[in-house]
C-alpha cells in the first residue's frame, strides 16, 4: 500500500507538470486540480500504511 501511495504522488506530480506545459488555460485548471487530488490521495494512502505498520506502539 505504501508503494502504491508513492506511485500516486509521482503520477499526480506528472499530471500537473504535463498539464501546465501542454494545455490551454481552461483545460489546464481541471487537470491541475485532478493532479493535486491524486497527490492528496497518494499522500493519504502512504500515511495510512505507515500508521498501520507502526502497530500502535508508543
Amino acid at each position: 500500500m505504501k508503494l502504491a501511495g508513492f506511485f500516486l504522488l509521482v503520477a499526480g506530480w506528472a499530471i500537473v507538470l504535463a498539464a501546465t506545459a501542454l494545455l490551454a488555460a481552461t483545460a489546464r485548471t481541471a487537470f491541475v486540480l485532478a493532479g493535486i487530488g491524486i497527490e492528496v490521495l497518494g499522500l493519504a494512502l502512504a500515511a495510512r500504511s505507515h500508521r498501520i505498520a507502526g502497530g500502535g506502539q508508543a
